[in-house]
């Protein structure tokens, strides 16, 4: 991923994360993730982010919460660095995070309105250096086409085929309306290549149910 004077070294990142779980929501490093916040906690959260070092981690609950129950983590999520916001007029944020590098969750710590854990980089390095492995270009744009069709979807072709390996991949991985493992699944392969394979394998076979359920009716 390329990164900026604004991005902080390896070195400078936190023990202390705060963290907004959401199902079904992926980000990468390198990728743009625009969120609505306007829950009381989740507000003060990005006030106390806004106040600090504008770090927020991204990780998906295993479970909906439901009357109050805090559910269990994935055990993998990204962290984001706030970089837009706006406030509306009825007292929302518009913000985007941008994804900087993966952590593995090593434990939860005290919460305050909102949760917080200890995160641990190292497996993911490499995150904050920019991957120019090859990866399956044409194979991955022939499977979007298909799944594209099957769920009819659609795509302006000539930008998504401007993009970059990195940032096809990783745009893709995160905009596609798959089901919260198969994004986990993405998150967690270590390598662009890996992400890369394990994509086009998950739209293949989204494109093929799809295609099932259009025969169907």
């Amino acid at each position: 991923m390329s990164r900026t004077a604004r991005d902080p070294r390896f070195e400078d990142l936190p023990d202390c994360l705060p963290i907004f779980p959401l199902p079904g929501v992926l980000l990468l490093p390198g990728g743009r993730l625009p969120l609505n916040i306007f829950e009381p906690r989740y507000l003060e959260m990005f006030d106390d982010a806004l106040a600090g070092d504008r770090l927020i981690g991204m990780i998906q609950p295993k479970e909906a919460e439901e009357n109050g129950c805090v559910p269990a983590l994935y055990e993998t999520g990204c962290v984001g660095r706030l970089t837009s916001f706006n406030e509306t007029d009825d007292g929302r944020y518009l913000v985007t995070l941008t994804g900087l590098i993966r952590f593995d969750l090593n434990s939860e710590l005290e919460p305050r309105n909102y949760r917080r854990v200890h995160p641990v980089f190292s497996r993911f390095r490499s995150d904050l250096d920019e991957d120019l492995t090859a990866v399956a270009r044409d194979r991955l744009l022939t499977v979007l086409r298909s799944y594209f069709t099957a769920m009819s979807i659609e795509g302006d072709w000539e930008a998504i085929e401007k993009l970059g390996d990195e940032y096809l991949v990783t745009s893709i991985a995160m905009i596609c309306p798959l089901d919260g493992p198969e994004k986990q699944a993405l998150l967690e392969v270590v390598t662009l290549k890996e992400r890369c394979d394990t994509l086009i394998a998950l739209l293949e076979m989204a494109a093929h149910r799809g295609d099932a359920d259009h025969r169907a009716h």
